[in-house]
């Protein structure tokens, strides 16, 4: 009995040292809505597409096993093999990769969206692993599962946060205020939980899916510098031109590890 208080109170200790950190840390300032005098608008008509596929060549190292028995909670709930979402490789193409426009389109505006991204805790996982978000969205965060989780942002540019959510159902809402590709997101009540945001100011960005496939629709004419970020294998750019309603398809390749 004496164990199992301990572990109680050690957990409990981490949900209120997250509140007083958020507590402490103050009220985000918000980005302008307004456009600058000399901000253009993308011209749907002449936008064009970029698609293609992100590939992995080699072999991938085999996924970590998650050791979920700390947390029967967490037993119960997960939802298959628990192994880590590290490698997801789909007929030589790898998932989890954020595909973005990292520079080309200057003085663009882009109007800020008002629908909340969703970040959820379900089976002790975050879903999803990886995704994107616009600078000023709101991101809601969900705690699905009946057992403390925290939410901790490691942020480098941005404001970090780091909150408890000890019931079922509890949601709280964020916004990151700068562009920074990638902010990490862990629970620090259960380690193996891990997510990745990119922080975008405009909505040029991917996260690759079955075959490693993204597509970046109604990018205006011009040339840019596409990158493709994974959370081992780091970062592969490339440069493309993209004409008035043209679509193109590229291909970014990774390489596995060696073993």
């Amino acid at each position: 009995m004496r164990i199992k208080n301990s572990r109680l109170a050690a957990t409990w200790a981490i949900a209120a040292s997250a509140l007083i950190l958020t507590s402490c840390q103050g009220k985000q300032e918000t980005r302008p809505a307004t456009p600058p005098a000399d901000a253009k608008r993308v011209d749907a008509s002449t936008a064009g597409n970029l698609t293609g596929r992100v590939l992995l060549q080699g072999t991938p190292p085999a996924n970590a096993p998650v050791k979920m028995g700390s947390d029967p909670a967490c037993m119960s709930n997960s939802k298959g093999p628990a192994m880590l979402e590290t490698y997801l490789v789909d007929n030589g193409g790898l998932e989890n990769v954020f595909v973005y426009v990292k520079d080309g389109l200057g003085n663009y505006f882009f109007d800020t969206p008002t629908e909340s991204v969703k970040l959820e805790q379900a089976g002790c996982r975050y879903h999803p692993h990886v995704f994107g978000i616009r600078v000023g969205q709101p991101l809601e965060i969900l705690n699905s599962d009946d057992t403390l989780h925290n939410v901790h942002a490691v942020a480098n540019v941005n404001q970090e946060f780091n909150f408890g959510q000890h019931m079922k159902g509890m949601r709280q809402t964020k916004t990151f205020t700068a562009r920074e590709v990638m902010v990490p997101v862990k629970c620090d009540v259960h380690s193996w939980m891990s997510a990745y945001a990119g922080v975008l100011d405009h909505p040029y960005f991917a996260v690759t899916a079955a075959g490693g496939a993204f597509d970046l629709k109604n990018l205006p004419a011009g040339t840019y510098t596409i990158e493709a970020w994974h959370e081992k294998l780091g970062t592969q750019t490339q440069s493309v031109t993209l004409g008035e309603k043209e679509t193109k398809a590229i291909t970014i390749t990774f390489q596995a590890p060696a073993s």
